[in-house]
């Protein structure tokens, strides 16, 4: 099952679960979404409940804010995250902070989701990862899928949970194909929000990412098992709340860390990663500093020679891995 389609199954099942649940966004109706996510909602669902709003994502914003305080359950897609500038404010603002600003007593049950981070040639203004700018902040749950499974269960989980959720997903995996067990194509399942996934078991490094970078760390630690190194490659999920527990007990048994992301080094979610190893008990089994792979300090260039040495590559991954390892 392709990410798209997984995620066209959570819109479908949760639209006829749940009658308060509406999507909203540019292109989302008449033209199936322009990534196809939400392909055939329209015509089964209807205009109420598949609404294409005009190019203005501080107006459409605020109209799915506005209806989640009232009570609905909207789904607001960004054609990408690096529009979500444009509605930063409704999404902070008013959003994450109603919460509490009500002491309680005003919920924001909405889900704020589209493609994030670095696509294939769109250039600066639309391949920046918005992971630790909504990371930062506090009311939020931020969500980073990587799989088919992923996708499904952490957009039917955001759904459903009665805070403001960012889901980030990735334009370069929704066409990509993942293995889907029974169970995760029952309209009951979901994957719980706050919980990382261990995608392979290893003892000598710990390899932590988030969103298409895992797929790179499979990759990398595939052609490093042939060298002799396993290394344990830990799918995030969920980048607020983070999972800490499940990497420091994954360092306790590695003694060795490396993180692997696609936005940038300063203030990025491998930073807060290495940070929190530190601060805690799981620092005094590391047995060199950890590593972090992430995109470079730049804006994106569009020239494709350029872009490729922009983004973490296997190559990247297996060079830190060997440099946390001294081999």
């Amino acid at each position: 099952v392709t990410v798209r389609d997984a995620l066209n199954q959570a819109l479908d099942e949760e639209l006829e679960r749940d009658e308060r649940v509406f999507l909203l966004g540019e292109e989302v109706a008449q033209y199936d979404g322009a990534y196809k996510i939400s392909r055939g909602l329209w015509k089964k669902y209807g205009d109420k409940r598949v609404i294409d709003t005009p190019i203005s994502e501080m107006g459409f914003t605020g109209i799915a804010v506005g209806a989640a305080m009232a009570g609905l359950r909207p789904v607001c897609e960004f054609m990408t995250f690096n529009f979500s500038m444009q509605a930063i404010d409704q999404v902070i603002n008013s959003a994450a902070k109603t919460c509490y600003m009500s002491a309680g007593s005003i919920a924001v049950p909405i889900v704020f989701r589209g493609p994030n981070g670095a696509s294939a040639g769109v250039a600066a203004q639309h391949s920046q990862c918005f992971a630790a700018w909504y990371g930062h902040c506090p009311g939020l749950k931020v969500v980073s899928p990587w799989s088919s499974e992923d996708a499904k269960g952490l957009l039917k989980a955001s759904i459903r949970d009665d805070n403001p959720v960012v889901m980030l997903e990735n334009e370069l995996l929704y066409g990509v194909p993942f293995e889907m067990s029974e169970q995760a194509q029952s309209k009951d399942f979901i994957v719980p929000i706050g919980k990382a996934k261990i995608e392979r078991q290893g003892t000598h490094v710990t390899l932590v990412s988030h969103s298409r970078p895992v797929g790179h760390c499979l990759e990398a630690a595939a052609v490093l098992a042939k060298e002799g190194v396993e290394c344990e490659v830990i799918n995030l999920r969920t980048i607020r709340p983070m999972d800490i527990e499940t990497v420091e007990a994954s360092v306790v048994k590695t003694n060795h860390l490396v993180t692997v992301e696609g936005g940038w080094p300063q203030f990025g979610v491998g930073a807060e990663i290495c940070a929190r190893i530190m601060e805690g008990s799981a620092f005094n089994y590391l047995d060199a500093p950890a590593v972090r792979v992430t995109g470079a300090d730049v804006p994106m260039p569009y020239a494709k020679i350029l872009e490729d040495n922009c983004i973490p590559q296997v190559k990247d991954i297996i060079f830190a891995v060997k440099k946390a390892l001294n081999i």
